[in-house]
Parts: structure tokens; sequence; C-alpha cells
């Protein structure tokens, strides 16, 4: 009798492991003139009282996902990124550190809204990337509680006039100028994301295509070191750099970011 116990215990402890272990995904979304958070579930989006990196609750309210409008999945403070953090776009110069750069929150967008493609840009290029979203206030982290830290991940397309980036002192327009870092679709919790696929296509062809199991400093290691010298606080969203070669794009071009688990990101250049 006590074996039996113990067996349904051990079935239980299971399932609920399991059920905590499943990926959620959460949108944010504007429906008939105002935007709300709310937790994906088949065809309904059930919608929280808010961001559920702040802990929001249901409401008891749903709506259908082909009545909403998706906006970028999150309201960042900061938008921080890595570069050179795949050895296929590093080459074999890869940092012994993170090498973090700074976005604008102005620069977010959402899926399906135009990337500018500014009047005075000449070499405008994708970045497709996954992205970290943290989940809680966090300073001088240990690579536990960076992992702890991260709430999910989405999409981003870290947009790039290289032009800019390489004739500028610092890199505060050729990053992140308006619409230079798309968002979405989605934002999911409890995927592996140092084992997700990423990929980008351009009007459709694959251009870019790579585990994040590549990335030099993972996930834990480059929530840490900002951490060191940036308070990240619920909300903020980290990019973890970009794989392979990117290329140029034009007005008119359509330019999709997909991260396993997550969705696909697509964005139309549009002339500014």
């Amino acid at each position: 009798m006590r074996t039996k116990s113990i067996l349904v215990g051990l079935l239980v402890f299971l399932a609920t492991a399991a059920a905590q272990a499943e990926p959620t995904t959460y949108a944010r979304y504007q429906f008939e003139g105002t935007a709300s958070y709310g937790v994906v579930d088949g065809s309904q989006v059930h919608r929280l009282t808010k961001a559920p990196y702040l802990g929001g609750q249901k409401t008891g309210r749903s709506v259908s996902l082909s009545k909403i409008k998706l906006l970028a999945p999150v309201e960042p403070s900061k938008v921080l990124a890595v570069g050179l953090n795949y050895q296929s776009h590093a080459g074999m110069s890869g940092a012994s550190k993170p090498e973090i750069f700074i976005k604008l929150p102005t620069s977010v967008i959402g899926p399906n809204q135009p990337i500018p493609f500014p009047k005075d840009a000449r070499n405008l290029h994708y970045e497709g990337e996954m992205v970290l979203v943290i989940g809680k206030r966090i300073k001088d982290a240990s690579l536990k509680e960076a992992q702890a830290a991260i709430f999910g991940v989405t999409a981003g397309n870290d947009v790039s006039e290289r032009g800019w980036q390489s004739g500028d002192l610092q890199w505060w327009r050729a990053k992140g100028s308006d619409g230079f870092a798309p968002l979405g679709p989605y934002l999911v919790s409890g995927l592996d994301f140092d084992n997700l696929l990423v990929t980008t296509r351009l009007n459709g062809e694959v251009r870019q295509q790579e585990k994040t199991d590549h990335l030099i400093h993972d996930s834990a290691a480059i929530v840490s070191f900002v951490s060191r010298h940036v308070t990240l606080m619920p909300g903020d969203v980290i990019f973890t750099g970009t794989p392979g070669s990117t290329r140029a794009m034009d007005p008119g071009d359509v330019v999709e970011v997909e991260v396993e688990g997550v969705g696909v990101l697509k964005n139309r250049i549009a002339r500014q």
C-alpha cells in the first residue's frame, strides 16, 4: 500500500514538473484601441492585468487572435545588444568578453510594422537574433542568478546602417534609429534558450541560420556581465548577437526572423 502511495506521489510530481516546464506564449496586442498583455492559448488570447514579467494575472477576458493587432511583446527601459557573438559572424576574432552596445527604446517596433529606410541611409542590413527578456531587477548577478533572471525570449532584428556604423564615432544612429529594433511576434518563457534555431529570410530566401548553442557567450554569461555595470530591470531586453553574414536591404524588401518556439517576426522595409 505504501509503495502504491509513493508511486502515485511520484507520478503527480513528474506531471507537475512537466506542466511547469511547458513553454508559455505571451503577446502584447491592441484591441479596440487598447494595448494589453495576454497569454496565447490556441486561437485565443487571455488578457492579463499587466506585463507577465511584472506578475500579470488573467482577467477572465479573452479575444480571438484573428481580431487583434500584435505589438512588440515587451516595453523595455533599456535595449542592449552583443556584437561578434558567433564565430560564423566574428571569424576568429570572437571577443573574450561580451561586447555590448546600446540601442534605444524608441527603436523598438512590432511585427508587421515597417522598418524605416532613412533618407540619408545607403547600406541598411538585417541582423536576425534571439533576444533575452529580463524578468526581475538584478545587479552584480552570478551566472546562476543571471540565468534565473531571464523571463523568456523573443525574436529580434538588429537593423544596422553599415556606413554610419563604420563612419560615426558612436553607433547611436547606425543601431538606434527609430524602427531599428523590431521585436516579436511573441514573448515565450520555458524554452531552452541556449539551444534554439535562429533563421533569417530576406524576400523568402534563407540568409542566416544557426543554433544559439553556438553563441560564444551564452545567455547567463551575457546577463551576468551586463549586470556588473548596469542595473537590469523587468522588461529590459538584450539582443544576443547575429550569426553568419548579412546583406543590404532595399525599400520594399521583406525580412523575416524566426526563433524556434517563438514564431516569425516579419517586417517590410519602407522608405522614410
